[in-house]
């Protein structure tokens, strides 16, 4: 699947309350205080939903950084442009 980064982004702000544009390299659980356990699994739906993929209960505790968000994403065959 192709994808943009800016639809990661977005769905992420959506999650998290924030604006796209401050999701970024540096975002992580440790950096947006909305980034709790409640919205971690909402973000881990919306991401599931958005993307047609479901991440294994390993991968939805790993994914805690938009770094990390992108690799797993990449590893399930989501390429970003």
């Amino acid at each position: 699947m192709v994808a943009s980064e800016d639809t990661l982004k977005q769905v992420m702000a959506d999650v998290l309350g924030v604006e796209a544009r401050a999701i970024g390299e540096n975002t992580s659980v440790d950096t947006l205080p909305a980034w709790d356990s409640l919205n971690h699994m909402k973000l881990v739906l919306a991401l599931e939903s958005e993307f047609d993929i479901a991440f294994s209960g390993e991968e939805s505790v790993q994914i805690l950084s938009y770094p990390l968000i992108r690799a797993v994403l990449a590893e399930r065959g989501v390429v970003f442009v």
